[in-house]
């Protein structure tokens, strides 16, 4: 999980204190024809989800121990009804733990979403026992019933979202009675690609105490591996001197399966940030609307940019007021690209993250075409994990993840290398650590590449030591493979550091007698010289200066352009 260090900007806000020029009563809507009413049962309707399906004409309503089979173009005629009610038992064990027998004890239908073309998902609270149903669309098989826990809340009353896309549940909400372990889910799907993911229950710094708002699938690229699903939600925060409530906007990736040891059904691509709604004052200070309450998403021509609406309230007990703030879709990935902070000090406090950043960049979507081969790499001073990384521009990245004495680690790109001659995607990687060799798959053909090329990082000991390539080694002569020998100084190496000092202190590189290596070159006025401008190494520089006659200055030239330079 990584928290990001910006705050997303406002686009435009106003209060929502306004003059109306109009009024019109009930009596007199109905008068005039502008208002058609369902009004259910004499106790009270308690409606808490709506789903609209203008393609089929219907419109679902769910309410207490009911879902109404509405007509769309009159709601004043009567509807068919699905009885769903919770278990007597269930109802009996939400009483005696203190709940109202009708406003809280009911089966309160909070989820209803359109799962086919003949079947709809409907999940309700069940007395404080959430359970799930996967029905046709004018009846629920009661026998089918399962457990709704992470699917909808148990509170009816619970700020709670959910989306469901591609036979997948998105749902923000509680997993617990009380309501105060919230989480954000992702369940269902078609089989064999069932992943059960949720946030972690034990780190508050992922969700803490939150009331969960919308949720929606965005596209972020054409690519639909980068495709997310963004959620709103307020929540507890210890950021300042004390306790407060803020707003955030998370994301995560829709084919994130989770990961590895303490990550398993874990998301391993969530992000979140904070949403910031103020108005200038007069004065200079600005007025903070800080809970945000709902969200709505206005489409535009690009379907990856929708405009953000979003309606927030202020928790302050000196002023009480409303807002709406609109923000652009493009302002909120700019700040999902920015910077990350993170919990450091005995304070534990959120600072800004000014480390290196690792590669990939946390919160990227994994892909098919992006795919991760990695190979287990034995060096010098111990084993790498050595990562060939496809990429949708048809380059293969050679990364080196390296655990330094601290723990932190450092992910370091050895070669980038275009094995095509047309850029295309790469779509497909198989490694044989037997042969050393990758085949490398596009729309373009096949490739086979070796996985290390140690005679291009240079002639010298230092050459060899600052590409910190763990196939590759100095044997004395010149950069070759890596063989484990006996001789601790036969084969020269340092992955950890990169440091040639340490290494090639005894040889005859005249990179080791200074800070850097110096080459003059002579050049004809009017004419063209050619300049080495690309390192053998990642990590080693290369700057070229010009000393023109009769100058005792020299400049540097900025823009190495890799084959020549002119001379005027």
């Amino acid at each position: 999980m990584h928290t990001l260090y910006g705050t997303v900007g406002i686009y435009e806000c106003f209060f929502l204190s306004l003059c109306f020029s109009v009024t019109l009563s009930g009596p007199e809507l109905l008068q005039a024809g502008s208002v058609s009413l369902f009004l259910g049962p004499s106790d009270g309707l308690h409606s808490h989800s709506l789903l609209l399906d203008e393609e089929r004409g219907r419109l679902l309503l769910g309410a207490r121990d009911y879902i109404y089979l509405l007509d769309p173009d009159n709601l004043a005629r009567a509807p068919r009804k699905i009885h769903w009610p919770a278990p007597w038992d269930q109802v009996e064990m939400c009483q005696l733990a203190g709940k109202h027998i009708n406003l809280e004890c009911g089966n309160f239908v909070r989820v209803l979403h359109n799962y086919n073309r003949t079947h709809v998902y409907a999940c309700g609270t069940g007395a404080f026992h959430p359970s799930l149903n996967l029905g046709r669309n004018k009846e629920l098989d009661l026998n089918l019933l399962e457990s709704g826990r992470l699917k909808c809340p148990f509170d009816p009353l619970q700020p709670f979202t959910s989306v469901l896309t591609d036979q997948y549940l998105y749902a923000g909400t509680s997993s617990d009675f009380l309501g105060k372990d919230t989480t954000f889910t992702r369940s269902l799907g078609p089989p064999p690609d069932q992943h059960y993911i949720r946030t972690d229950i034990s780190e508050d710094y992922w969700i803490n105490e939150a009331r969960f708002i919308s949720a929606h699938p965005i596209a972020d690229t054409y690519n639909s591996d980068d495709d997310k699903i963004y959620f709103f939600f307020r929540e507890v925060s210890w950021e300042g001197n004390d306790k407060s409530i803020v707003s955030r906007v998370a994301r995560v990736c829709k084919n994130d399966v989770g990961g590895l040891r303490s990550l398993t059904n874990k998301w391993t691509t969530f992000l979140k940030a904070r949403l910031v709604c103020s108005i200038p004052g007069p004065d200079g200070v600005d007025t903070h609307f800080d809970e945000l309450q709902d969200i709505f998403l206005l489409p535009t021509r690009d379907d990856k940019n929708p405009i953000v609406y979003a309606v927030f309230t202020t928790s302050s007990s000196i002023f009480r007021g409303s807002a709406v703030c609109v923000y652009s879709m493009a302002d909120i990935r700019a700040v999902f690209n920015g910077p990350y902070a993170h919990k450091e000090g005995p304070s534990h406090r959120w600072v800004e993250y000014e480390g290196k950043i690792p590669y990939p960049r946390p919160g990227t979507c994994p892909s098919k075409t992006y795919d991760i081969v990695v190979d287990r790499v034995l060096a010098e001073d111990g084993q790498y994990e050595v990562m060939f990384l496809g990429t949708d521009a048809g380059s293969i990245l050679k990364v080196v993840s390296i655990t330094q004495n601290n723990w932190s680690t450092e992910e370091v790109v050895l070669e980038e290398l275009q094995v095509f001659q047309v850029p295309t995607p790469i779509l497909s990687m198989e490694m044989s650590s037997k042969q050393q060799q990758l085949y490398v798959g596009s729309s373009e053909g096949l490739a086979q590449v070796s996985l290390s090329r140690c005679h291009l990082y240079g002639q010298a000991c230092a050459d060899c030591c600052l590409a910190r390539d763990p196939y590759c080694a100095w044997d004395g002569h010149t950069c070759s493979r890596y063989i484990p020998a006996s001789k601790r100084r036969a084969r020269r190496q340092d992955i950890k550091h990169g440091d040639p000092a340490s290494q090639c202190w005894d040889t005859e590189d005249s990179l080791l007698r200074g800070p850097a290596e110096e080459r003059v070159l002579f050049g004809v006025q009017s004419n063209s010289t050619f300049l080495e401008c690309i390192p053998k190494s990642q990590q080693a520089q290369i700057r070229w200066y010009i000393q023109r006659p009769g100058s005792e200055r020299r400049e540097e030239v900025r823009e190495c352009p890799n084959l020549h330079t002119l001379f005027p």
